[in-house]
């Protein structure tokens, strides 16, 4: 039975992260996220009390998954720090490309952060506590590549990951109005700036 929990309660968050990506928070209704689940009404309710709870939830396995994510790519084995929080910066590339073509966005935080912040406050914390925790695994690769010698010294390893991750979302709300990846250019040249490293290294991508 446990087995089966976690198996539909997946799948209500999946079914409804793919329509919430696409229309918002507040554009889905409840009977929407039921249809495309295929699940009676029952069924959501047994998992989520609420639509804020099933919000703050899909907020929290979101964060959850995109964690195991960036871990994938700042911890590659045999790389140097500084080459694989590149290629996190990278990977932002696809993903916003994809949503400037398409209309949409797969990253929730630039999707729902504005929509969601006076809207509910669970919901609002849930976003405010995974980018602290997106922020702090940055910290983390900064302190990782001053130690393994592919950074500079940095004197203050959290406050340029925030600086850097600010950048980057800010980047990457300016991608999804343009539906063009200047912004994003701009926020790699500034990158490689902000943390002394040569731009024929790491050159963008074409």
């Amino acid at each position: 039975m446990k087995a089966e929990y976690t198996d539909i309660r997946q799948h209500i968050l999946d079914q409804g992260k793919a329509i919430i990506t696409r229309k918002g928070f507040a554009g889905v209704g409840l009977n929407e996220i039921l249809t495309a689940a295929a699940v009676p009404k029952g069924s959501f309710y047994h998992y989520f009390k609420s639509k804020e709870l099933f919000g703050e939830a899909l907020l929290a396995d979101y964060v959850a998954q995109y964690l195991v994510h960036m871990d994938g790519l700042l911890g590659q084995a045999g790389k140097p720090a500084a080459q694989c929080l590149m290629a996190y910066w990278d990977s932002w590339f696809s993903d916003a490309t994809e949503s400037a073509h398409s209309c949409n966005c797969r990253c929730l935080v630039v999707k729902l952060s504005s929509e969601v912040a006076d809207m509910s406050e669970p919901m609002r914390v849930a976003l405010r506590d995974g980018t602290d925790h997106i922020i702090a695994r940055l910290a983390v690769a900064i302190e990782h590549g001053v130690a393994d010698g592919s950074l500079p010294v940095v004197q203050n390893a959290a406050q340029t990951a925030q600086t850097l991750y600010q950048l980057w979302l800010g980047a990457a709300m300016l991608t999804k109005l343009r539906r063009e990846p200047s912004a994003l250019n701009s926020a790699w040249h500034a990158t490689l700036d902000l943390l002394h490293l040569a731009p024929a290294s790491y050159p963008l991508r074409g």
